[in-house]
């Protein structure tokens, strides 16, 4: 890969530089990365990436590398789970057994930690399971009904994305975990071909006991399993980008 020509090439629903890997997002014609001229690689009608110079043989390119490198990341977060997951395994087997043999004190912690243990294994299973409900479209507002009933919205009439409605709940939930202070606002409006959430957090954040399950994972299903794009550039909150369903 580092002997490829500078490109941009999608990831999920948005970009990443080769060989810097910079992102930037949404993936759309209308918002080319920094850095330019650059031209669009169009392959069966998708935008794959920017190049200097496009053509197919460049498209094919982006496409392939795009590819590799949302494998290789779900891959690295599967095994950062996979590991925090077995040390709690550890420490809640140890815990069981010193109690077991004359540390009877230890019982009062025991449920908390096979809990930690439970939240640690949905964690490791979101990341690895594939959706399996295909895309259609999700109103946003009767989501967040489901997702976060007491959560604060401002979502406009008819605001629909083109989403697995499991894998957009299972979504919304985790950056509700991971953002959450004080309160919780969340907001909408559409950006090109997207409709971008907005969810701003006020007061203190409350760190994860894991910090996988925070920005990596909800990473991982936005950009991966939802196609869209996932932008935590802001000391408040986040940013969603996901595919905006256009009524015919």
């Amino acid at each position: 890969m580092s002997d490829a020509a500078p490109m941009w090439v999608r990831v999920g629903g948005g970009m990443e530089s080769v060989p810097d890997h910079l992102r930037h997002g949404p993936a759309d014609v209308e918002f080319p990365p920094p850095g330019g001229p650059w031209e669009a690689l169009v392959l069966n009608g998708r935008l794959v990436g920017w190049a200097e110079r496009g053509g197919l043989r460049a498209s094919r390119q982006a496409a392939d590398i795009g590819q590799r490198l949302a494998i290789e990341q779900r891959d690295y977060l599967l095994g950062r789970l996979g590991h925090k997951l077995r040390s709690s395994v550890l420490a809640l087997q140890e815990s069981a057994r010193q109690a077991a043999f004359g540390r009877p004190e230890l019982m009062e912690g025991l449920f908390e930690q096979a809990q930690e243990v439970g939240r640690r294994a949905a964690g490791l299973e979101a990341a690895a399971i594939a959706p399996k409900d295909s895309a259609r479209a999700v109103g946003l507002g009767a989501l967040l009904n489901l997702a976060l009933p007491s959560v604060g919205r401002d979502i406009p009439d008819g605001a629909a994305v083109i989403a697995s409605e499991p894998v957009l709940v299972e979504a919304f939930a985790r950056l509700r975990d991971w953002l959450q202070g004080d309160s919780l606002t969340i907001g909408a409006e559409p950006v090109g071909g997207w409709w971008k959430v907005r969810f701003v957090s006020s007061g203190e954040r409350k760190p994860l006991p894991v910090s996988e399950l925070g920005e990596p994972l909800v990473r991982l299903i936005v950009d991966t399993h939802l196609d869209g794009w996932l932008d935590a550039g802001r000391a408040d909150g986040a940013d969603v980008y996901l595919p905006a369903y256009r009524p015919r």
